[in-house]
């Protein structure tokens, strides 16, 4: 960077360039405006999992997933973009700032829509919600553009163009019949991923590998913040209303062991050092759709499992069960493979996650007691997981002392 943007002896213009960040820049971290940002997003978040929870509730399960599944695609491509401009070109002068607090006002125009989108299937202000957060990422690139030269200009202008032309065929959401809209969004989640894709052949935005990792890092917490939150809303609505706290104690212990094993085994490992070309970049952050979404996912099952068990949802003790464990396995499956298999030593450890999210499937059919099962064996992979490395550690480290040489 510069010094006129870092320089603490000089005042900072309100306005400068947009221009590209360094990839080795020392003590990249997250900024307020970052953290902000991700705490907006997960608002639409929590609305989109209490949806699916009604959903899934009343016995619409296979709807309400899909309507989860779009909701969250809006949601998450908006952040993942977001973040990955902002760890390239983030100047944090006064335009940077009031076009980001733009596309936070877009999110929370989408989470006002999120309830009519699922019960009436009206996309209208999710659309609008959606048009607002992607007209300011396309302002971003533009201004990015301006100040850029070359190949790093087209690239720049690649991205803007990608971004307005997604938002025409997603108006098919609103103009378009009802049976048709499942086409329309699988046919425009294809042309979204494609655009960072075309937008980077010949130029590869600076992103830092610190920097981003911390990012979904902070938003993982984030949404398994929200995901505890829910459950709590739900258990203490469940005690208030029904006096049913013996009902309700394995569900809220097992999703508490689910919700800190799903943190533990996401931080286990620095990803960061993974992350060197865009090649392993994209796949590891397209990848995170499924970690994201099912972290929050947990936290509607939870949701689900509470509702049954005081005996308001029409829905059988195994699809409440299934509700948590489903995505739960999910989540360990996509953890493992994006993250945990690039650290593991040894076939032993390798299996771990995924034996792991076997057995968690497997809890499904035990009743009342499913989603406590599924949190001891939660806890117990953390367990093994810690042993095995520390077994691992302790014979590399006997090894070294055996060759060294004598004195």
């Amino acid at each position: 960077m510069t010094s006129e943007t870092h320089s603490p002896q000089r005042p900072l213009r309100p306005l400068r360039p947009l221009t590209a960040r360094g990839r080795d820049e020392p003590h990249r971290v997250a900024s307020p405006l970052e953290l902000f940002f991700d705490l907006c997003f997960v608002v639409a978040i929590a609305q989109a999992g209490l949806q699916l929870a009604h959903a899934v509730a009343a016995g619409h399960a296979g709807e309400g997933v899909l309507n989860y599944a779009m909701q969250f695609f809006s949601i998450w491509w908006a952040w993942m973009n977001f973040s990955w401009f902002a760890s390239a070109y983030d100047n944090d002068d006064v335009l940077y700032r009031v076009v980001t607090l733009v596309q936070i006002a877009g999110v929370l125009v989408l989470a006002a829509g999120v309830s009519r989108a699922f019960e009436q299937h009206d996309y209208v202000v999710v659309w609008l919600g959606y048009l607002i957060m992607r007209l300011a990422m396309a302002a971003q690139w533009l201004r990015a553009a301006r100040a850029a030269r070359g190949p790093e200009r087209t690239m720049a202008l690649r991205y803007a163009g990608g971004v307005l032309l997604c938002l025409v065929g997603w108006l098919g959401l609103v103009v378009l019949p009802e049976h048709a809209r499942v086409w329309v969004f699988l046919v425009m989640v294809i042309a979204e991923l494609c655009v960072p894709l075309y937008a980077e052949k010949d130029y590869a935005t600076h992103w830092h590998p610190h920097h981003i990792s911390e990012r979904y890092g902070l938003f993982t917490i984030i949404v398994l913040g929200e995901t505890i939150a829910a459950a709590t809303v739900a258990v203490k609505s469940g005690v208030d209303e029904n006096d049913a706290l013996g009902e309700l104690l394995p569900i809220a212990a097992g999703g508490l062991l689910i919700v800190f094993a799903a943190w533990w085994i996401y931080f286990v490992v620095p990803i960061h050092g993974h992350l060197r070309s865009n090649r392993q970049a994209f796949l590891w952050g397209y990848g995170h759709y499924l970690i994201f979404a099912s972290a929050a996912t947990i936290g509607a099952g939870l949701e689900v499992a509470v509702t049954q068990a005081v005996g308001k949802a029409h829905i059988s003790t195994l699809a409440a069960s299934a509700a948590v464990t489903l995505p739960a396995a999910l989540y360990l499956l996509t953890v493992w493979a994006l993250h945990a298999r690039h650290y593991k030593v040894g076939i032993a450890q390798q299996l771990v996650l995924p034996v792991a999210a076997l057995l968690v499937i497997c809890c499904t059919f035990l009743g009342q007691w499913a989603v406590l099962a599924a949190g001891l064996v939660s806890a117990l992979t953390v367990a093994v997981g810690v042993t095995l490395t520390a077994r691992t550690a302790a014979a590399g480290e006997s090894g070294a002392e055996a060759s060294a040489p004598m004195d």
